[in-house]
């Protein structure tokens, strides 16, 4: 039973190993193309999650370029009035990366990865 566990525990090591040397080595910038109506929806909803609220995102949004930058909106309302002048919070960014086929979200923040299942991307042509 002991070899059974050395064994497993290898197996998992090597394919946690093997997912982080992929991670980031393959990657390149990419854009979606073409954009569908699945590729929109599942975008915003993957967006909506990280942020853990509702962003609304223009529908051409990372077809032109591999960078989505999103700036706070702040709360508007009888006791937070609207502020004059422009909000100097960091806006925050994501970056669509190609890795092989696979389109991937990059949080800027924290370099956390998300996958496009239902999106197909090609490089980004500078």
């Amino acid at each position: 039973m002991t070899t059974c566990k050395v064994i497993l525990a290898w197996s998992i090591m090597s394919l946690v190993w093997g997912c982080q040397s992929m991670a980031a080595n393959d990657d390149v910038a990419a854009r979606i193309d073409p954009p569908t109506i699945e590729s929109r929806l599942e975008l915003q909803r993957l967006v909506n999650e990280v942020l853990r609220t509702q962003v609304i995102l223009a529908e051409d949004a990372l077809t032109h370029s591999s960078v989505l930058t999103i700036e706070r909106n702040p709360a508007l309302g009888i006791q937070s009035p609207a502020a004059q002048g422009r909000n100097m919070d960091t806006p925050i960014q994501f970056r669509l990366m190609l890795n092989n086929s696979a389109c991937i979200l990059v949080d800027q923040r924290d370099g956390a990865r998300y996958a496009l299942k239902e999106t197909t991307c090609v490089p980004e042509q500078l």
